[in-house]
C-alpha cells in the first residue's frame, strides 16, 4: 500500500493499514530525515487507543537502533504535551502515535518538527519519499533511551499562561469530559489549589471511546451536557482523544459550536490580554473573526483547512497571537505552535471569570456586539468518484444560491461562496476520512438551514 499523509498525520484502520510493519517503515523514513539534518533528539508519545503504547515502543526502538537520542513516555499523554516538550526540553522532533478524533477502529502517526508544531508539507514529503526505499542498518547504532515524564511541568506551564487569582476567587463547578483519551485528570490537575472543582466524567481509558469516535461535537457530547445540567455546573468542557481540541458546553447545558469559542478567544486574547498581532484562521471559520480583526484593527488571514497551514504563516511570521479552526482547535503560539485543549479551556474560563459572566451571556454580549452567527456542517460519507461533482463545482461555481448573492469565491480549499450578508458557504473533501464536509455559517438560523437544503439537493 502507498502511505500518504492527511493534512494532520499519517492515519489508518489497525491492522488493516496501520500495522507494526508499515508503522516501521514511517518510523524509518523519519528517521532517515532527521538523520540527513543531522538532528538526533526524538520525543514519543501516544494516546488511549487501542495498541498505542505498543506502536510507540516500536517507533522508539526503531530510533533507538537508529543511533537517536530517544524519551519515550511512560504513560498515555497529550498531543499538546509532546509539542510543549518538544519546543521546550530541547529537542529535534517528536512523534505522537494518535488518531485524534478518527472513530475507535483508526490509530496514526503524527510527526512534530524541533519548533513544536505539525511537521510543513516540505518536512513530511521528505518523510514520504523515503518510505519503501530505507531498511534498518545492518548493524544498529545503540542510542539512548529515556522514559521521563513531562506532564507535571508541562500543566504547570499551562497553568502560568492564565491569572490563576481569578481562579481563586470565585467558587464555580466544571465538568470535564476526556472522552476516554489522554487528557483524562489535566483540566482537574490545572485547576488544584483554587476555587474551582473538577468534575469527571468518561475519564478512564476505553480504547472503543463509548462506542463513538472521541470528536468534541455536539452528537457526542449529550452525556455531558446532562451532567451540566444535572449538577447545575458553570459549565462543561470536553477535549478530543489525544487533548488538543476543545468544546464548550454552557451552564443551560447547551452546546456552544466551535465557531463561537474561536471568537469568545480571539476577543479575549485582544481586548482582554492585550495581545498585538497578526490572527490566523482556516478557510472554515466564523466571519465574526472577520469583524472582530476589524474592531480592533488587526490581520485576519484565512488559510487551508488543517492546522498545519497556520503553523505555516506562524513560521514565516513572528507576530501571530492565535490561530484555530472550525475543528475546535486553537493554538497560540507564544506558548508553542499548535492546538491546545487545555491551555484553550483555561482561557475559555479566564475570560467568564474576569467578565464575571456564564458562557451564555458572554455569547450575547458577543452577538449584541459582533452580529449573529449561526453555523453548521453536514458530513457526507461518499465513495471517492462522488467528489467528481465537486470538481464541476469549482469549474463553475453558481452566482447566485437560494436567492442570495454570491460576492466573492474562494477555491483554496474545496468551494467557499461568500454572500453579500457575509455568509458563507464551504464544501470541501476531509483530509483524513472518506468524507465530503459541507459548512455553512449565516446571520440567521432560517437562511442556514435553506442554503444548506439547496446544497444538500446538488449532492443526493
Amino acid at each position: 500500500m502507498v502511505i500518504k499523509f492527511g493534512t494532520d498525520g499519517w492515519r489508518g484502520v489497525i491492522a488493516k493499514d496501520f500495522t507494526f510493519e508499515n508503522v516501521s517503515k514511517v518510523a524509518l523514513a523519519h528517521a532517515e530525515v532527521l538523520r540527513r539534518k543531522n538532528l538526533k533528539r526524538v520525543f514519543i508519545g501516544y494516546d488511549n487507543r487501542f495498541l498505542s503504547e505498543n506502536f510507540a515502543k516500536e517507533v522508539a526502538t526503531i530510533f533507538y537502533s537508529e543511533g537517536f537520542e530517544v524519551n519515550l513516555s511512560p504513560k498515555a499523554v497529550t498531543t499538546p504535551l509532546v509539542s510543549w516538550a518538544v519546543k521546550h526540553r530541547g529537542f529535534d522532533g517528536g512523534v505522537m502515535i494518535t488518531a485524534s478524533h478518527n472513530p475507535p477502529a483508526y490509530n496514526g502517526y503524527k510527526i512534530k518538527e524541533g519548533f513544536g508544531g505539525a511537521a510543513t508539507s516540505e518536512f513530511i514529503s521528505e518523510v514520504e519519499s523515503f518510505i519503501d526505499r530505507v531498511s534498518p542498518k545492518g548493524s544498529p547504532q545503540e542510542g539512548t533511551l529515556n522514559e521521563k515524564d513531562f506532564t507535571e511541568e508541562y500543566i504547570n506551564a499551562v497553568r502560568n499562561e492564565v491569572n490563576l487569582d481569578l481562579f481563586r476567587e470565585r467558587e464555580i463547578k466544571v465538568i470535564h469530559d476526556p472522552m476516554f483519551g489522554s487528557s483524562a485528570g489535566y483540566l482537574r490537575k490545572a485547576l488544584e489549589n483554587t476555587k474551582v472543582t473538577v468534575c469527571e466524567i468518561h475519564a478512564y481509558r476505553d480504547p472503543l471511546f463509548g462506542g463513538r469516535a472521541p470528536e468534541p461535537v455536539e452528537k457526542n457530547a449529550h452525556s455531558l451536557m446532562e451532567k451540566v445540567r444535572a449538577e447545575g455546573a458553570f459549565c462543561g468542557i470536553m477535549n478530543d482523544g489525544d487533548g488538543d481540541r476543545v468544546a464548550l458546553i454552557d451552564e443551560k447545558g447547551n452546546f456552544v459550536n466551535s465557531q463561537l469559542v474561536y471568537a469568545l478567544l480571539m476577543l479575549h486574547l485582544l481586548e482582554n490580554k492585550n495581545l498585538k498581532g497578526t490572527v490566523v484562521k482556516t478557510v472554515s471559520t466564523t466571519y465574526l473573526a472577520d469583524r472582530i480583526a476589524k474592531h480592533f484593527g488587526v490581520e485576519l488571514i484565512e488559510t487551508p483547512v488543517g492546522f498545519k497551514h497556520i503553523n505555516a504563516v506562524i513560521l514565516q511570521r513572528e507576530d501571530v497571537i492565535f490561530g484555530g479552526e472550525e475543528s475546535g482547535g486553537y493554538g497560540f503560539p507564544q506558548f508553542t505552535p499548535e492546538r491546545d485543549g487545555l491551555l484553550s479551556a483555561l482561557n475559555l474560563l479566564e475570560l467568564f471569570l474576569l467578565k464575571d459572566k456564564t458562557p451564555s451571556q458572554m455569547v450575547e454580549e458577543l452577538f449584541q456586539r459582533f452580529g449573529r452567527a449561526y453555523y453548521r456542517r453536514v458530513d457526507l460519507t461518499v465513495k471517492p468518484e462522488e467528489k467528481e461533482k465537486l470538481k464541476g463545482l469549482i469549474k463553475a461555481p453558481p452566482t447566485t444560491l437560494a436567492g442570495l448573492k454570491v460576492r466573492e469565491i474562494k477555491t483554496i480549499d474545496g468551494l467557499k461562496l461568500v454572500f453579500e450578508n457575509d455568509g458563507w458557504l464551504l464544501i470541501r473533501p476531509s483530509g483524513t476520512e472518506p468524507l465530503l464536509r459541507i459548512y455553512c455559517e449565516m446571520p440567521t438560523l432560517e437562511l442556514r438551514d435553506k442554503i444548506l437544503r439547496y446544497t444538500l439537493e446538488i449532492f443526493k
